[in-house]
């Protein structure tokens, strides 16, 4: 508790944290419900979600490498955080008089720009805002995860809240994230620390401000493409990180919905849980660069990859609404070890000049690639055999790629080529 009331006073690390809460909340407050949305209301079967998530991801893995790219060329500046706000002013509108209608007229172009405008706007622009973060944190001495959980936060507080505003009407989430994002806007203009010489001399970090001053070149970030690390890591993601969003957003919404008796008491436990598992997840982002720590990096992702399968598997076998909540809670610690462990892992092997492009590549574009080749096929999958049987068998994916990455990741003291423990 004092370690947090003493990063309260880092100006760098309240407006961070502020930015990133305020992204997810406007994000969470939709996408949260989506799948529901899409199933309750409009109707879809699994083959057309899985669709429309693999419609995103494609669309993802362009825009990943290309906003990954002009963030390691940007470094510091929020040039990209603002385009990305500006855009998501526009989610209620788009959902109300754009998205639904097109989806009616012609499903696969409708299903086209929809993911062209949720990826421009939110589905590539999160890793943007971690990386930014991530960054920030390095230079201007704050913990990373303690500021990512604050993201974790507002995500909690919007879910919890989606859940009321979606059976009152479900246009509601959509016109909250427009509003939340006027918020966000307005304090990306005028929370500027990193313009305050005084205080950039205070917190800044003189060796992390001279590797950051050496921007990479384009032949730098294309090399990442060269380095079988990297490509070693990719096959673990795709076998492992691409089912936390084919499970936890194209499938468990309506699955955890049908156990009970009216679609309106469902949503409204779904956003209960969702909130709650999120916010164990903010305590969680703030726990586990402790248990880094103590156990090392590679442990750490070693250990999410057996939260996912107990998780997952669970899920599939469990047949009661209270049992499949309390197994799915293990989404928090699950969620937090990726999501550090990864970033650091790519922080402490890697050049830290180009860590943005390489948690674009090695982790969010690699989860894309998975979601294109998983999400229709799984949907398909669910069709025919039901959630639970579905669960299993993505239990059983899991389980060969923590095998594999046992294998193939490095241990925390070999090649220390970035930032070291």
């Amino acid at each position: 508790m004092g370690n947090l009331l003493k990063a309260f006073t880092n100006p760098f690390y309240r407006t961070s944290s502020l930015e990133i809460l305020l992204f997810f909340a406007g994000w969470g407050i939709w996408w949260s419900f989506f799948q529901i949305w899409l199933t309750t209301k409009q109707g879809f079967s699994g083959v057309q979600v899985g669709t429309i998530y693999s419609f995103g991801c494609a669309v993802s893995l362009v825009l990943m490498f290309v906003y990954g790219s002009l963030q390691d060329k940007l470094g510091m500046k929020k040039t990209l955080l603002k385009f990305f706000v500006i855009c998501q002013l526009f989610v209620g509108p788009f959902f109300t008089w754009v998205y639904v209608p097109m989806l009616a007229a012609n499903f696969y172009i409708g299903a086209a720009i929809g993911a062209v405008y949720l990826t421009v706007s939110y589905l590539a622009a999160c890793p943007v805002f971690e990386a930014v973060t991530e960054r920030l944190s390095r230079r201007y001495s704050f913990e990373y995860g303690q500021a990512r959980a604050w993201g974790s936060f507002g995500y909690a507080v919007s879910a919890l809240c989606a859940g009321f505003l979606f059976t009152m009407n479900p246009y509601l989430i959509f016109w909250t994230g427009s509003a939340v994002a006027a918020v966000q806007l307005i304090v990306l203009l005028a929370l500027r620390p990193e313009n305050d010489a005084a205080l950039c001399q205070q917190y800044e970090v003189k060796a992390e401000s001279v590797k950051e001053s050496k921007t990479p070149s384009f032949s730098e970030i294309i090399g990442v493409f060269k380095m079988l690390d990297v490509w070693k890591m990719i096959v673990f993601v795709v076998m492992s990180w691409t089912f936390y969003t084919v499970f936890d957003q194209q499938m468990f919404p309506e699955f955890f919905t049908r156990f009970f008796s009216t679609p309106a008491e469902g949503q409204q436990a779904y956003g209960v849980l969702n909130s709650i598992e999120v916010f164990l997840e903010f305590i969680m982002m703030g726990l586990v660069p402790i248990l880094m720590r103590k156990i090392g990096v590679r442990k750490a992702i070693l250990l999410g990859c057996c939260i996912m399968i107990v998780r997952i598997g669970g899920c599939g076998l469990v047949t009661n609404p209270l049992g499949v909540a309390i197994i799915k809670l293990l989404h928090a610690p699950e969620t937090a070890l990726f999501i550090l462990a990864v970033f650091r892992y790519f922080t402490l092997h890697f050049d830290t000049r180009i860590s943005t492009t390489l948690y674009m590549v090695g982790f969010q574009i690699a989860a894309q690639v998975g979601q294109i080749i998983f999400s229709t096929p799984l949907g398909a999958l669910h069709d025919s055999i039901g959630y639970q049987s579905t669960f299993l068998v993505i239990s059983g994916i899991v389980c060969v790629a923590s095998i594999y990455a046992f294998i193939i990741l490095k241990k925390d003291n070999e090649s220390v080529e970035g930032q070291p423990l």
